[in-house]
C-alpha cells in the first residue's frame, strides 16, 4: 500500500459517516421545536385576530352579502377543485357555523390542544374562508394560506402547548382516551363528508391519508407503551418552558436505535460511535429488565412493535423536518422575489417609492405622521433603498448567523413600522410570524424561561398579599 492510498480510501469513509450522521439527524428527532411553536402561535393568533376584527364585516367579506356571489364561487370551485366548506350550502346559518368553526380552530391551535388534529381543522377553516372569496385579502392572507398547510406536516406542539403540558404530567403513554375519541369523531365526520360527495377526490385522499396515518401512529405508540418500553425518539416537552428536556436533546440521544442502525448500514462505526451504541444497548437491556424480561427472552411481538415504532417515528420526524425546510425556503423566496421585483421598478431605483403610498388615504391611518415621513426626502430615500437591500440580501445571510440575526431584527422592525404607519397590522403580523422561523433557539428558550418565571411569581405575590391583608397577620380560617 502506498502512502497516498490510505487518505484516498479514507475520503469515502468520511463521506459515508457524514451521510450517516445527516440521515440520523433528520430522522432521529424533530428539529426546531421552539421555532415551529412560534410559527403555530404567531399564525393562529394573526388569523384569530383578523376574524375577530372583521366580525362586523364577515358577511361582506366571505358571506352571502359579498360582491363575489355564492354561484360564482361555486362555479370557480368546480373548475379548480379548491377546498371550502362554505360552498356546501348558501344558508346564513351554515356560514355562521363555519366562521365560528374557524375561530374555534384558531383558539385551539393557539393553545396547542391536540395539535395533530387542530392543525388540520385550522387549515380547513383558513381555506374554507379564503377560497370562498379569492379576491379579498392581501399578501399576508397568502402567507397564512400557505403556512396553514405546512403546519399540518409539522410537530408544532412539542413545547409551549397544552400537549406538552399533558405529556409532562401524564407521560406519552397509550392511555389517551381523549385522543381516541377525537380521532373517532373526526373519522365519522370525514366519512359523512365523503359519503355526501362534499370533497373532491384529491382532498378525500389528503384527509383520509392524514386520518389513517394518525390512527396507525397512535396504535403503534399505545402498543409499545403497553409493553413497558419507552417510545423511540420520545420528544416529551419539559414541564417548564425554557428548561432543558427530551425535546431539546440531540438526535443521537433521542433516537439511539435509529442512529445505530443508520450508521451500521452505511459504514463501520468509529470507536466513539461504538461506545455510544454500546451505551444504547445497555439502556435497552435495562429497559427490558424493568419490563420483567431478560435480554435473551424478549418477546417477538415486542421487538416487532419496537421496530415499527422506530420506523414511524423516523418517518414522522422526516416529514416534520422537510416541512420546516419548506417553510424556511418559502420565507426566503418571498423576500427574494419581492426584493428583485423592486429592483426592476423605476420608483425603487430613484428612491421615491415610499413617498407615494403615504399620500393615499387607504395607507394613511395617521395623516400627520405620513406627512412628516414623506416631507423628508433623505428619509424616504434611505428607507426605500434600505428595504430593497435587506430583502435581497437576507437569503444570502443565512450562512452567517450574526449578520442573519441583525437583518432579522431589521425586517421585523420594518414590518412593525408598516403595521403602524401604513395601517397593515395583519400583513405585518403574518410576516413577523414567518420571520420567527429563523429566530435563534437560545433566544426563544430564554423568552420561555422568563415567561415561566413570571408565571411562578404571580402565585407567590398573591400569597404574600393574602398574608398582609390583615395588618401583616395571616388570615384566619375556621380551623385556625
Amino acid at each position: 500500500m502506498t502512502p497516498t492510498s490510505a487518505p484516498r480510501r479514507s475520503v469515502p469513509r468520511r463521506a459515508e459517516r457524514a451521510f450517516a450522521r445527516g440521515i440520523a439527524r433528520v430522522t432521529g428527532s424533530a428539529l426546531g421545536p421552539y421555532q415551529t411553536a412560534v410559527i403555530r402561535i404567531g399564525f393562529s393568533f394573526t388569523w384569530l385576530a383578523f376574524l375577530l376584527r372583521e366580525w362586523p364585516h364577515r358577511h361582506e367579506l366571505y358571506g352571502p352579502d359579498g360582491p363575489w356571489s355564492w354561484d360564482m364561487a361555486r362555479r370557480l370551485i368546480d373548475e379548480n377543485g379548491a377546498l371550502t366548506a362554505l360552498i356546501w350550502s348558501d344558508g346564513r346559518l351554515w356560514f355562521e357555523a363555519v366562521y365560528f368553526f374557524a375561530i374555534a380552530a384558531g383558539v385551539l391551535l393557539l393553545l396547542g390542544w391536540r395539535t395533530r388534529a387542530t392543525s388540520v381543522l385550522f387549515m380547513t377553516g383558513v381555506l374554507s374562508l379564503q377560497n370562498r372569496s379569492i379576491f379579498v385579502g392581501d399578501g399576508g392572507d397568502n402567507v397564512i394560506h400557505l403556512m396553514a398547510i405546512y403546519l399540518v406536516l409539522t410537530r408544532c406542539g412539542q413545547v409551549w402547548s397544552l400537549d406538552a403540558r399533558r405529556r409532562a404530567r401524564t407521560g406519552d403513554g397509550g392511555g389517551d382516551r381523549g385522543g381516541i375519541v377525537l380521532w373517532a369523531v373526526l373519522g365519522a365526520v370525514l366519512l359523512l363528508a365523503t359519503a355526501s360527495d362534499r370533497l373532491s377526490a384529491g382532498w378525500q385522499a389528503v384527509y383520509w391519508g392524514l386520518w389513517v396515518a394518525q390512527g396507525v401512529h397512535g396504535a403503534v405508540r399505545r402498543r409499545v407503551c403497553g409493553t413497558g418500553l419507552p417510545m423511540p425518539g420520545d420528544t416529551s416537552a419539559p414541564s417548564v418552558p425554557g428548561q432543558r428536556g427530551p425535546a431539546d436533546a440531540t438526535p443521537a440521544r433521542t433516537a439511539p436505535a435509529l442512529t445505530a442502525s443508520a450508521g451500521a448500514a452505511l459504514t463501520e462505526p468509529a470507536p466513539a460511535e461504538r461506545t455510544t451504541m454500546q451505551q444504547a444497548g445497555a439502556a435497552g437491556t435495562g429497559a427490558g429488565a424493568a419490563a420483567g424480561t431478560s435480554p435473551r427472552e424478549v418477546r417477538p411481538e415486542r421487538t416487532v412493535s419496537r421496530e415499527a415504532a422506530t420506523v414511524l417515528e423516523a418517518v414522522t420526524n422526516l416529514v416534520h423536518n422537510g416541512a420546516l425546510l419548506v417553510i424556511m425556503a418559502e420565507v426566503c423566496l418571498i423576500y427574494a422575489t419581492a426584493g428583485w421585483y423592486k429592483v426592476q421598478g423605476t420608483r425603487w431605483q430613484d428612491g421615491t417609492a415610499l413617498y407615494y403610498p403615504m399620500h393615499l388615504n387607504y395607507f394613511s391611518p395617521w395623516p400627520e405622521l405620513s406627512g412628516v415621513l414623506a416631507g423628508s426626502g433623505v428619509l424616504v430615500m434611505l428607507i426605500t433603498y434600505g428595504t430593497v437591500i435587506v430583502q435581497v440580501a437576507f437569503p444570502f445571510t443565512l450562512f452567517n448567523r450574526g449578520v442573519k440575526n441583525v437583518l432579522l431584527v431589521l425586517m421585523m422592525a420594518e414590518h412593525l413600522a408598516i403595521a403602524f404607519a401604513l395601517g397593515l397590522p395583519f400583513f405585518s403580523l403574518a410576516m413577523i410570524a414567518a420571520d420567527a422561523v429563523f429566530l435563534p433557539t437560545g433566544f426563544l428558550r430564554w423568552v420561555g424561561g422568563r415567561a415561566a418565571r413570571l408565571r411562578e411569581l404571580r402565585p407567590a405575590r398573591s400569597a404574600g398579599e393574602a398574608v398582609r391583608s390583615d395588618g401583616g397577620r395571616p388570615d384566619r380560617t375556621l380551623v385556625g
